[in-house]
C-alpha cells in the first residue's frame, strides 16, 4: 500500500501505510494515549478509532479529558439508546439523535404507541447489555442508492437522505446489527458508554415544523464517570423543584393553553401582582435616571421594519404581515427600536436635548417554533423593558457608564450577584447577518471596549454575538439551574440613525448624526419573572411576593373583627394582605400559608386582640414572635422599602 503523510498538531510529520486507523496511530505513540483517545480528526472531519484513513493531511486525536469528547460520548449514547429501542420495538422509526448541552435525545415514531417513562428501566437494561457486548463502532461511506435501500422502511431517514446535496457523500455508523445515518464523531465501541441515564420524554414536531408529524423526543444524559452522572441527576432533581412552570402552577401565577394559543401566557392575579411590582419598580428607576416613558403601537407598517433591516435579517422570526387591502401591510412588531426612532424623529432635535432617553414597557411578538416554547421563558408575546438613548459622539462613554450603573443598582435590589460581562462583536466573515461596513464596526467595537477598560471591569469577548447593527455589552447571569443567559444588554448603533436619516442641530448650527444606544435592564417581564421564580424557588422576598401577609384568626367568631381590621389597615398602607376565613383547623391553615411561601403569617387570638398586637411566623421559620401591630407595620414597610435585603445601600 502507498504511504500517506500525517501532520500532527505539534508540526511533526510522519508517513503511514494507507488504511492506517487512528487507534493504530495512538498505540504507536503510547498505550496510555490509545486508552483515552475517543476519536480522530483528519482535515477537520471526524475519523472513528477503527476507521481506515486512505488519504493524509492534518490529524489530531481527541481524548477523554477534552470538552469535545463529552459531546462525542453523548452522541454515541443516543445511538446506544436507539439500538436498545430497536430491539424492544423493531418497527420504531427514528428522526435525529444529537448530543445537546446537558445530554442527548432521539426523536422517535413508534407505531405501537409512545414510550412511557415507566419503560426506561427496561430500555436502560438493554443499553447496559449492549455496553457489555462492547461492539466496535465503525463508520463508512456508502452510495445514495445503498442508503435509500438500507433505510427504506424509515420515512424520516429517507427524507434526510433525499434532502442531502446530490454530490454529498453519505456516511453511516455501524455497531453490531445497528446502523445509523451519521457523519461521525463517536466513541470506539459501545463499551465506552458506561454511565448514562434516560431522563424524560416530550413531543417535538419533525424538523421543528408544526405542519409535520409530532414525534416523541426521548432525553437522556451520559458522563465519563459515575460521580459526575450522580451530580447531574441531583442537579436535575433540584431543577424540577425550581422549574418556574411547576411553581407557577402551584402558586397559581400563570398558565398557557391551546385554547388561548401556544406561547401566549395568561397571568393570573398572583402572577400579575409580581409583574405589576416589577413594572412599577423599573419605571420608577428609569424616571429617576432621566428616561421619558412612552407608549407606542404593537402594530406598525411593514415598511418601518424594511427600513430598519429587521425584515431582511429576522423575517423568519416575525409573524406574517397583515394585508389591510389598500396597499398597506401591518406587522406585529418584533422590536421596539423603530418605534422609538419615530418618537425621536417627530420633532426637530437640538444638541441641548441630548442625551435623549426614551423608555417603554413595549409589547413585542416573535414567531417562535412550537417545540421551543417553554412556560414564560420562551413565548410568542413578550413585554420588554426597553430603552433607547440618542447621544452625540462625545456622550457615548458617559451614557454607557450611566446605563451600566443603573443595571448594577437594579441587580443589587434583586440580590443578583453571579454575573459576568461579555463584549459581543460581529463575525466579519458573516456578511449575511452583519451590515457590511468595516469602519463602522471597528469604531463602535473600539468605543465599547474602551468604555469597559476605562471602568476597570473584567469582561470576555465573543465574536459572532453582536446585533446586526452593532456590537454590544451583554450581562450574562447564572441561572438557578446552573445555566447562563443574557439578562441585560447595552448596544451601540451607528447604523439605524443612518438608515432613518436622524439628525440634530449642533452648537455650530449644522446638522449632525446622533448615535443610538439600545439597552434593556431586566429583559422581558416574562423571562425575568421566570428567572426570579426559579432563583427564589417561589419564596419571593416580601416586596415581590404576590401575598405578603396572611392573617389567621384562632377563632373566627371571637377574633375575626380584629383580624379583618389588621388586613384593612395593612391594605391601606399598600401591603398585599389577606384574611383567612376558611373553616379549617389552625395548624392546617398555618401549614398552607407556609406551603404557599407567604412571607408573614399572623395568628390572631385573645392576647393579640386585647393587646393590639400580632404573633408572626415568617416563612421558613418554626419560631414565632409577638409584637405590637404598629411595630409590625413599621418592620414590614421597612422590609418592603429595602427590597427585603438586610444590608443598606
Amino acid at each position: 500500500m502507498a504511504d500517506i503523510e500525517i501532520k500532527f498538531p505539534d508540526g511533526a510529520v510522519k508517513n503511514f501505510a494507507s488504511g492506517v486507523t487512528p487507534l493504530e496511530i495512538a498505540n504507536g505513540i503510547s498505550k496510555s494515549l490509545a486508552k483515552k483517545a475517543v476519536s480522530g480528526r483528519l482535515n477537520g472531519e471526524y475519523v472513528g478509532m477503527h476507521d481506515q484513513m486512505m488519504v493524509g493531511g492534518d490529524f489530531e486525536l481527541i481524548t477523554k479529558d477534552s470538552e469535545e469528547a463529552l459531546r462525542l460520548l453523548r452522541h454515541s449514547a443516543s445511538h446506544l439508546m436507539a439500538q436498545a429501542l430497536k430491539r424492544l420495538h423493531p418497527d420504531m422509526n427514528f428522526g435525529v439523535g444529537p448530543a445537546i448541552d446537558n445530554g442527548f435525545y432521539y426523536d422517535t415514531d413508534n407505531a405501537e404507541g409512545q414510550v412511557s417513562v415507566e419503560e426506561f428501566p427496561a430500555i436502560e437494561k438493554i443499553m447496559h447489555k449492549i455496553v457489555e457486548e462492547n461492539l466496535p463502532i465503525v463508520s463508512r461511506v456508502i452510495s445514495r442508492e445503498e442508503a435509500l435501500d438500507m433505510f427504506k422502511d424509515d420515512p424520516y431517514k429517507v427524507e434526510l437522505i433525499n434532502d442531502l446535496p446530490i454530490d454529498e457523500k453519505i456516511s453511516i455508523a455501524v455497531q453490531g446489527d445497528h446502523v445509523e445515518l451519521d457523519k461521525g464523531g463517536l466513541v470506539p465501541s459501545t463499551g465506552w458508554i458506561k454511565n448514562f441515564k434516560l431522563t424524560s420524554v416530550a413531543g417535538a414536531y419533525w424538523r421543528g415544523k408544526s405542519s409535520n408529524p409530532m414525534l416523541q423526543r426521548i432525553y437522556g444524559t451520559a458522563f465519563w464517570n459515575a460521580d459526575d452522572l450522580q451530580a447531574e441527576l441531583k442537579r436535575r432533581d433540584e431543577a424540577k423543584e425550581r422549574d418556574h412552570r411547576r411553581i407557577g402552577a402551584q402558586q397559581d401565577l400563570f398558565f398557557t393553553s391551546q385554547e388561548v394559543g401556544s406561547g401566549l401566557p395568561v397571568w393570573m392575579p398572583n402572577g400579575a401582582a409580581i409583574r405589576r411590582t416589577l413594572e412599577r419598580y423599573i419605571v420608577d428607576r428609569e424616571l429617576e435616571a432621566g428616561y421619558e416613558h412612552v407608549y407606542t403601537p404593537i402594530l406598525s407598517n411593514l415598511d418601518l421594519y424594511k427600513t430598519s433591516g429587521h425584515w431582511d435579517h429576522y423575517h423568519d422570526d416575525m409573524f406574517p404581515p397583515m394585508d389591510m387591502g389598500d396597499g398597506e401591510f401591518l406587522e406585529l412588531r418584533p422590536m421596539n427600536c423603530p418605534s422609538h426612532i419615530q418618537v425621536y424623529n417627530h420633532h426637530p432635535r437640538s444638541y441641548k436635548e441630548l442625551p435623549l432617553r426614551i423608555a417603554e414597557l413595549g409589547m413585542m411578538h416573535r414567531y417562535e417554533k412550537s417545540g421551543a416554547l417553554t412556560g414564560l421563558s420562551r413565548v410568542r408575546e413578550m413585554t420588554l423593558n426597553d430603552g433607547h438613548t440618542f447621544v452625540t459622539l462625545d456622550q457615548i462613554e458617559d451614557e454607557f457608564k450611566n446605563i451600566l450603573n443603573l443595571m448594577i443598582d437594579v441587580y443589587h435590589d434583586f440580590n443578583i450577584s453571579d454575573y459576568r460581562f461579555r463584549l459581543s462583536y460581529r463575525d466579519p466573515k458573516n456578511t449575511e447577518k452583519y451590515f457590511d461596513d468595516d469602519e463602522m464596526w471597528a469604531n463602535s467595537q473600539r468605543m465599547l471596549k474602551a468604555a469597559m477598560d476605562d471602568l476597570g471591569l473584567d469582561y470576555f469577548e465573543a465574536e459572532g454575538e453582536a446585533a446586526f447593527y452593532g456590537p454590544k455589552l451583554d450581562v450574562q447571569i447564572k441561572t438557578a439551574l446552573g445555566g447562563e443567559e443574557t439578562l441585560s444588554t447595552i448596544q451601540l448603533d451607528f447604523l439605524l440613525p443612518e438608515k432613518f436619516d436622524l439628525g440634530y442641530v449642533g452648537s455650530d448650527g449644522e446638522q449632525h448624526r446622533p448615535v443610538m444606544i439600545h439597552r434593556g435592564v431586566i429583559s422581558t417581564m416574562e423571562r425575568f419573572t421566570a428567572y426570579l421564580i426559579e432563583m427564589y424557588k417561589g419564596a419571593f422576598p416580601t416586596w415581590l411576593a404576590p401575598h405578603q401577609v396572611r392573617v389567621i384568626p384562632v377563632n373566627r367568631g371571637a377574633h375575626s373583627e380584629y383580624a379583618e381590621k389588621i388586613v384593612e389597615q395593612l391594605k391601606h398602607q399598600g401591603i398585599r394582605a389577606e384574611y383567612e376565613d376558611r373553616n379549617e383547623k389552625l395548624g392546617y391553615l398555618i401549614r398552607d400559608a407556609q406551603s404557599l411561601k407567604i412571607p408573614y403569617t399572623l395568628v390572631i387570638g385573645d392576647d393579640e386582640k386585647n393587646n393590639e398586637s400580632v404573633t408572626i411566623r415568617r416563612f421558613g421559620s418554626r419560631d414565632t414572635e409577638t409584637m405590637p401591630l404598629a411595630e409590625f407595620e413599621k418592620t414590614l414597610l421597612a422590609d418592603i422599602a429595602n427590597y427585603s435585603r438586610t444590608d443598606q445601600k
